[in-house]
């Protein structure tokens, strides 16, 4: 079968791989944002904290370690390319590698299931500056839709919550509160998104297939200044109001705007959120993200086969339906001025 891509490009955010990683990193990723440089510093202890090192850049390999041997069993075989927005391996590095080795068109897979600027229109910027910096003709990049919705994705976040629900004892689905958290982001950016719908579909599809009836979306990592309206209620605000109540169920918080452990994840929820759970006597396991579970491989590997294959079928569950492949114009924007992408992503 003749293919319609002669290679993946996995696109990821970046992190740091050591202390002296930890500002340069963080100096890319807030360029241009209104965002103080306490602020900043504050993030930039966050990661010392851990040894320098963000364990999203660890969890990027072995996924990409297990759908490089996903294609090469079940197809279609192409070759895996990494580039990050704000670390090494980085987007202009890996274009340059990619057009000297003759890669014409490719087929990009991000590492966000959601759309807002910062998880998708911002990707598709970040590779249209990185063809435009390639020595060359760089290839044509197209973008695979999102995945909120997708059952292999709504079956394995189901799993990783039965496990930290499991650890919990043995309470039935009365005395389970379930937080799905995100990533909060600008009011004005989640305005002009699908972000926020997208993500409450995907908590109902994931709470109804356990039969939870006790859940609710909550955000985290707001990193803007305090007169800019972010998404809330914060994750940490919410269990305070929670311990009020005193309901007596027990809270099992899953990141689900997250697909691998960010640092947003290890510090926010491990770190803060735990300490809160603990100084209120509140039970607490925090669900693990997708990671690499075989599940969620063959997802990424049937996105893929749905492009280069021109597969009639595009699964999807609840009232939404599959995203669009190709991203409409007004699609995601940032909440500012916003130029539409070229016809070379999408």
């Amino acid at each position: 079968m003749s293919l319609k891509y002669d290679a993946i490009l996995f696109v990821s955010f970046g992190g740091p791989d050591g202390p002296d990683d930890v500002m340069p990193f963080l100096e890319n990723v807030l360029r241009g944002r209104n965002v103080p440089r306490e602020r900043m510093l504050e993030v930039a202890e966050h990661y010392q904290h851990f040894g320098g090192v963000s364990p999203i850049n660890g969890q990027n390999r072995a996924l990409i370690e297990a759908l490089t041997q996903e294609l090469a069993t079940h197809g279609p075989h192409l070759p895996i390319y990494w580039g990050n927005r704000n670390w090494h391996p980085m987007l202009s590095d890996t274009l340059q590698q990619m057009t000297d080795d003759g890669v014409k068109r490719a087929l990009a897979f991000v590492t966000s299931a959601f759309s807002c600027y910062s998880g998708c229109r911002q990707y598709r910027e970040d590779i249209m500056r990185a063809q435009e910096s390639v020595r060359g003709t760089p290839p044509t990049v197209d973008k695979i839709r999102v995945f909120f919705n997708h059952p292999d994705f709504v079956e394995t976040m189901a799993e990783k919550i039965r496990e930290a629900i499991s650890k919990l004892g043995s309470p039935d689905n009365e005395q389970v509160q379930l937080l799905f958290t995100a990533h909060s982001i600008p009011m004005g950016m989640s305005e002009n998104s699908r972000y926020v719908e997208q993500l409450r579909e995907s908590c109902k599809l994931v709470s109804d297939h356990l039969n939870l009836p006790h859940w609710e979306l909550v955000y985290q990592s707001r990193s803007g200044p305090p007169t800019q309206p972010w998404l809330e209620p914060d994750i940490c605000d919410y269990l305070e109001s929670f311990h009020e109540e005193q309901t007596g169920r027990s809270v099992v918080i899953f990141p689900i705007g997250f697909i691998s452990d960010h640092m947003e994840v290890l510090f926010d929820l491990d770190t803060e959120a735990r300490e809160v759970c603990d100084r209120l006597g509140i039970p607490m396991q925090r669900a693990a993200t997708a990671g690499k579970h075989p599940r969620f491989v063959s997802m990424i590997r049937e996105l893929i086969a749905e492009r280069a294959e021109d597969l009639p079928e595009r699964r999807a569950l609840g009232e939404y339906g599959p995203s669009h492949d190709v991203c409409p114009e007004d699609c995601c924007l940032s909440g500012r001025v916003a130029r539409p992408p070229r016809p070379s992503t999408a």
